[in-house]
């Protein structure tokens, strides 16, 4: 006769993972969250309403410029969240900021955006690569299949409609003049979005061998790092780091060739 054993009644709790606290990275994350999304809503609110006809062009270039500048920092914080670096202890909170960034960049699909970033790292400047356009390619034809990656026909009519209600709602109900809504909205995208390809994606790709944007940085100074900073977030001066270490986030790149 077999023995009947009897095991004790498991605790439910047991089974759930243990809530991790955030760390050092977590709150960074928070932070450059935090005052990105506050200095481009900030920004836009004061700019849409200002007199264009009574301000210094040099101060509307300026204007122009550091808008375009945030607004390259709402992708900058999407693509940490798809590599799992923005609130890496909360895959969740990461996604969902990584969510709304894109949306407020250009209403761009986050997954579609996270599905060719992916893609991009496993076969870079290869014929797999979204990013890609051959080594030679002119950089206008780069760009052409640079936004049409990035920008699909649905995202494109999801753009227009979208920016369409939110510019004609300002308008009709805030009084906001168009001028300033496109100097101030549409002319940042289209920088932005220049930047990100030019310093992010060309200079980088444009060789494989022999390019200085894509190999380990043999030195490091305050000026190469303010400049690796201004161009696009260390992505482009530091582009190789990001490759070779993609769980690092982009305020900690310049520091990795400290580690080699």
């Amino acid at each position: 006769m077999k023995a009947l054993i009897i095991l004790p009644v498991e605790n439910p709790q047991m089974f759930k993972s243990p809530r991790r606290a955030f760390q050092v990275d977590d709150w960074l994350g928070l932070l450059t969250v935090t005052i990105i999304f506050s200095l481009w809503f900030v920004s836009l609110a004061n700019l849409i309403t200002i007199s264009i006809g009574d301000t210094s062009w040099i101060w509307v270039t300026v204007a122009i410029a550091v808008r375009s500048y945030l607004h390259t920092g709402l992708f900058i914080l999407a693509h940490d969240s798809m590599h799992g670096n923005l609130i890496p202890r909360d895959r969740r909170l990461n996604d969902l900021i990584g969510n709304i960034a894109v949306s407020i960049y250009g209403f761009l699909p986050y997954e579609h955006c996270r599905k060719n970033h992916t893609d991009h790292h496993q076969y870079p400047s290869q014929s797999g690569d979204p990013d890609f356009h051959g080594g030679l390619a002119h950089p206008f034809f780069w760009y052409c299949k640079f936004i049409r990656e990035y920008f699909p026909l649905r995202s494109l009519f999801t753009f227009l409609i979208n920016m369409s209600i939110i510019f004609w709602g300002l308008i009709i109900v805030f009084h906001v003049s168009m001028i300033n809504l496109v100097l101030f909205w549409l002319v940042p995208l289209v920088l932005s979005s220049l930047q990100l390809f030019y310093f992010g994606t060309y200079l980088p790709h444009r060789h494989t061998y022999n390019n200085p944007n894509f190999s380990p940085r043999l030195v490091s100074n305050v000026y190469l790092n303010v400049w690796s900073f201004v161009s696009c977030y260390n992505f482009g001066h530091y582009h190789w780091e990001h490759h070779e270490y993609p769980k690092t986030p982009w305020y900690r790149l310049s520091k990795i060739h400290g580690q080699e």
